[in-house]
């Protein structure tokens, strides 16, 4: 696989609102049956996410190691999900949304956060901090699907790939923050911003 080539079979937009949403659409060649339970089997989610822990059913709640918790709102499959995306002390309105819809033997994966974002961290940050770890995030499901392995997270961005992919990832949310109305400099400083915080100079 071609990680650099991973970047441009994603689709990325955002709705610049009250609410934030990024999403991310792209095409796997998988049958919507397996990234299915790519997503929501614990099992397989240790293997290319992270540890999932909780009651994985509608009306549960689960807890990601290290990171988000919440409850899950909806479940239909093998086609939807949505759960609650809670991190932090004091957390607002954040919810994520998986959509599958097969085409063929292959599947549309979409994914949809939705949040609400202090001013501050936004005009920081743009669209690009929630956005390049989901791009991370959908490259792991790609390797999975494929039966690669997953990078180590640690050091991924220390590596000649993981630190263009991620640069590259910062500017192409870059171009969706300017396509919802954001200004050349605030595009400018969000996409630096980014960069330094996931792929900082060793």
């Amino acid at each position: 696989m071609d990680i650099l080539d991973e970047l441009t079979r994603a689709h990325r937009e955002l709705v610049d609102g009250k609410r934030k949403t990024v999403t991310l659409r792209r095409r796997y060649d998988a049958e919507v049956e397996d990234v299915w339970d790519a997503c929501t089997d614990p099992d397989r989610l240790r293997r290319w996410f992270a540890p999932v822990s909780g009651e994985l059913r509608l009306g549960g709640t689960y807890q990601i190691d290290g990171n988000a918790g919440g409850e899950i709102l909806h479940c239909e499959p093998p086609r939807r999900f949505t759960i609650s995306w809670l991190f932090g002390e004091n957390p607002g309105f954040s919810e994520v949304e998986v959509s599958l819809t097969p085409e063929g033997d292959a599947t549309l994966f979409e994914l949809r956060h939705t949040a609400e974002v202090p001013e501050e961290f936004w005009s920081q940050f743009g669209p690009g901090a929630t956005g390049v770890g989901w791009d991370l995030v959908l490259l792991g499901l790609a390797l999975h699907l494929t039966g690669a392995e997953k990078p180590e997270e640690s050091t991924f961005h220390l590596t000649d790939d993981g630190r263009a992919y991620i640069l590259g990832s910062s500017q192409a949310w870059g171009e969706a923050h300017r396509a919802a109305g954001g200004t050349p400099a605030e595009v400018e400083a969000t996409v630096a911003a980014v960069s330094s915080f996931y792929a900082p100079q060793p």
